[in-house]
């Protein structure tokens, strides 16, 4: 593409694979409640991924969230105790929005603006592979922006050897 038409350059853009936090905490479907809050309060954690684990593999069931404790913790102060008690796997939303390792930066920003998420799996055959925050996705996109800034101001702007040197030979000739 065109500098001169101000239009983003043909470069590689970051994919969610590149930019995902690999080291991701999640919690096991059977976690009593209780114990899903404390999970989060200790990690400093909005949401969790719910995985079953199979050997090497993560199996993504759903996503639980602060939201969802607080719904379910005054449910049961309000209403009492269910039976059986709630865990992870009943309180968690299911079939989370996942994205791909190879959905670029701009798909995912797209995502997560549109449906004011704040965190997206990335899953490949429904294992968890990573998270992409919005935090990777500005500094992503924050990087990819800066750069793109310096080679449009040098294309914008290239340094004439010619006028440099005509220049200095002006200059001497006066």
């Amino acid at each position: 593409m065109s500098m001169k038409g101000k239009t983003m350059p043909t470069q590689a853009v970051p994919t969610a694979q590149e930019i995902m936090n690999r080291q991701v905490q999640t919690v096991p479907p059977d976690m009593p409640l209780s114990d899903v809050v404390a999970f989060l309060l200790k990690n400093g954690l909005s949401n969790a991924p719910v995985v079953s684990q199979e050997g090497d593999r993560r199996l993504l069931l759903g996503f639980v969230s602060e939201g969802d404790c607080l719904e379910f913790l005054c449910n049961e102060l309000v209403y009492g105790n269910p039976s059986p008690p709630q865990r992870a796997e009943t309180i968690m939303k299911k079939h989370p929005t996942c994205v791909d390792p190879q959905a670029d930066v701009f798909t995912i920003s797209s995502i997560l603006t549109n449906h004011r998420y704040r965190h997206l799996p990335v899953v490949q055959d429904g294992c968890l592979l990573g998270i992409v925050s919005r935090c990777d996705i500005l500094k992503s996109l924050d990087k990819t922006y800066r750069d793109w800034i310096r080679t449009r101001d040098r294309e914008r702007f290239p340094v004439d050897t010619h006028k440099i040197m005509n220049h200095r030979f002006i200059v001497l000739e006066h």
